[in-house]
Parts: C-alpha cells; sequence; structure tokens
C-alpha cells in the first residue's frame, strides 16, 4: 500500500469502500503540491481550515492536529474513509470536524482548501456558499490533477472568490490561488427543477446530482416497467438520486415501505425535499450511506436499483457489482433485485453469478430492465 510522504506526516491511507488487491491509492500529486506548498507558506498554529472535497481524508489527516479543521464534501464513503484513515494512523477522531454538502459550513476561515470535484456546478454551490465566511486575509487554494482540471474551475474561482493565479505544474498536478476580493452576494441557481409528463412529477435536484437538468435516459426507461399493486412490501431504492425510482414506485404501490439510500448527501436531501413534496408525510426512510451495508440482513423484499458506473473520476463495474451483492444479502429469500443498465455492461451475466435465476423485463436499444431473484 503507497504510503503518503508530506512535511507534517508520514501517512497510510486507504480507499472507500475498500476492495482487495485495491489498484489506486487514496491520495494524488494534487494532494501532496498542496501539502507541499501550505509547508512551505508556514501554516499558523491555530489557523482556521476549510477543507473541501479531500477524498479519502489525504488532507485532513496530515494536518490534523496543526489546525482548526473542518472537513466538507458530499461523499458519504469520503467522510467514511476520514474517520478510518484517522483511526489508521493513530490520530483523534475529533481533530477534524465534518459537514456534509448538504450543509453550509460556518465560518469564518483563514485558509480554504479546495479539491476540484468532478461536478462543477458542486464546485460553484461551495464557492457561492464562502461568502460572508472569509477572515481578512484569508487564502484561498485549489488543487487538481491536470487532467481533471477544466478552465470552468479557474473562472468560477474568479467569479465567485478574486482575481486567480495558476502555478506551475509539478507532477502533472497544478494549484489555483484565489485572492478574496469584493463580491456582491451572489445568488445561488441551486437546486435546479425539471418536470416529467408521465408520471407529472416536479422534482428538485441539488447542485451535485447526476443528471440534474433532466431526468436520465436509464431511468426514463425502467420508469414504464416498475411492478405495480404488490402491497406492503419492503422496497429499497439503492443509488437513489433525487428520489425519483422510490417516489414513482410508492406512488403505484401505497402500502410499501420505502427506504432510499445514496452516498451523496445532496442526492438524500433532494430525495428528502421530493419525496415530502410529492408524498408528504407518508413515512419513508431516506439516508446517507455506503448502499445497504447498514440493512440488516434478510430485510428487504425488493431493490430497484440504476447502478452508477463511476467514483469520481473512476469509471468501471466495481460499485455495481457491490451493490448487487449488498442486494442479495438485503433481500429475503425470493426477493428480487430490479435494475436498468447498459446493453454492453453485461449485468445479467453478473447477475446470473450472484442470484441464478435473472429475467429481462423489457430492453430498449440500449438499455435492459433484469429482474433477479434471491433462492
Amino acid at each position: 500500500m503507497p504510503i503518503l510522504d508530506t512535511p507534517y506526516a508520514r501517512l497510510d491511507l486507504i480507499r472507500q469502500p475498500e476492495q482487495a488487491n485495491e489498484p489506486l491509492q487514496a491520495f494524488d500529486a494534487a494532494d501532496q503540491y498542496l501539502l507541499a506548498h501550505l509547508h512551505e507558506q508556514e501554516l499558523p498554529p491555530g489557523a482556521r481550515v476549510l477543507i473541501l472535497n479531500d477524498g479519502f481524508g489525504a488532507l485532513a489527516c496530515s494536518l490534523a492536529g496543526r489546525a482548526q479543521l473542518l472537513s466538507s464534501g458530499d461523499s458519504h464513503l469520503a467522510h467514511l474513509a476520514l474517520q478510518k484513515n484517522l483511526a489508521r494512523n493513530g490520530l483523534p477522531a475529533g481533530s477534524v470536524a465534518f459537514v456534509p454538502a448538504s450543509e453550509v459550513a460556518q465560518g469564518p476561515f483563514d485558509h480554504v482548501l479546495i479539491r476540484i470535484p468532478k461536478t462543477l456546478a458542486l464546485l460553484e454551490e461551495q464557492l457561492i456558499r464562502l461568502h460572508g465566511q472569509l477572515a481578512p486575509g484569508a487564502r484561498v487554494i485549489a488543487a487538481a490533477m491536470l487532467k481533471h482540471l477544466p478552465r470552468a474551475a479557474g473562472e468560477l474561482l474568479e467569479k465567485y472568490i478574486g482575481p486567480v493565479q495558476a502555478s506551475l505544474a509539478v507532477k502533472k498536478a497544478r494549484l489555483l490561488f484565489a485572492t478574496p476580493a469584493a463580491r456582491p452576494a451572489p445568488t445561488s441557481p441551486y437546486p435546479t427543477r425539471y418536470r416529467l409528463d408521465e408520471p407529472p412529477l416536479e422534482l428538485l435536484n441539488h447542485a451535485n446530482l447526476f443528471c440534474r437538468e433532466g431526468l436520465d435516459i436509464g431511468t426514463r426507461a425502467f420508469l414504464p416497467h416498475l411492478p405495480r399493486a404488490l402491497g406492503d412490501l419492503r422496497v429499497a431504492d439503492l443509488g437513489c438520486g433525487n428520489g425519483v425510482l422510490g417516489i414513482v414506485y410508492a406512488q403505484g404501490n401505497p402500502q410499501a415501505r420505502l427506504t432510499l439510500v445514496d452516498e451523496s448527501y445532496m442526492a438524500v436531501q433532494s430525495a428528502r425535499e421530493n419525496w415530502q413534496a410529492i408524498l408528504g408525510e407518508r413515512p419513508a426512510d431516506i439516508r446517507a450511506g455506503d448502499g445497504l451495508t447498514e440493512q440488516p440482513p434478510a430485510s428487504l423484499d425488493l431493490v430497484l436499483c440504476n447502478p452508477p458506473f463511476h467514483q469520481q473520476q473512476v469509471v468501471g463495474d466495481f460499485l455495481a457489482w457491490r451493490m448487487f451483492t449488498q442486494a442479495r444479502t438485503a433481500l429475503a429469500k425470493g426477493g428480487e433485485l430490479w435494475i436498468v443498465g447498459n446493453r454492453h455492461l453485461g449485468y445479467h451475466l453478473k447477475l446470473k453469478r450472484l442470484f441464478g435465476k435473472v429475467e429481462q423485463i423489457a430492453a430498449t436499444p440500449k438499455f435492459v430492465i433484469l429482474r433477479a431473484i434471491k433462492p
């Protein structure tokens, strides 16, 4: 396992979720570049530091005990990684406070350290929220690998913080330094909303939502085939996003007991607000989580899932396979997992290995809707 070696610390870090023979490390050259720069500039003891989008806790664990640290991001898995990596390296759990991206981090802050997220709408919302939260003379530094640093990131820093200067590239990483300047109080364009014709719904979407401007085509293919009138089943919408699958299922199954879970705090916030707007006070368990790991075994009758095929900038089917495995454990005997997936991903074969019995419910030129039954 690679060790993060910086002027501040020597750390053994793991990613979340863990997998055997993990091919990727929990930090990169942008983390190292940012930490080396901070050390050169001599971070004052007691400085109030906000860390945004610290993927697996590399920045926060390195600075633990050296400043008043507040970490904020939209990933529950990143929060889990921070907690595990603090413990793994013998650092006090209380040395870093955490605020989910669904809440506002309260300043004032002397330093803001930003890892540029994949979704620039999330960065924009985070920068908007910094208005009025920066201490006099505050320093705002963003870091990214060059391949993940679009020009628009610097433009957003310029728009909401102040003039931006870029560092030289080091090991294919770059820092952006934004000098705070007077800016009028911004109005956030988030959350956004879109309407569905069938069923007729308006859905709200906070900044980091996948397909924030309209329903993704996989879910659009799935919705007409959701089962109806199945009675008092225990049902989970796994990776719920804005909650549309769970909400539409609930409308067609008034007695069903729903759980909606996602690892994105903004997704859970969106799903909770949409559920309340559409279904009022009907009970539901809507939570941030590492999939169904917290769900008791054999406690569900049905799982609905439109699985993701990436984690941050990493593309692959690892997360989908993990969700299928979680669903199998959480389902009671005879329980069913319903998924939608791109044809080329071969989910039918993966599900057959796990469940044995798999049926195709419907198909479009691009997608298949599959039902797997737990033996």
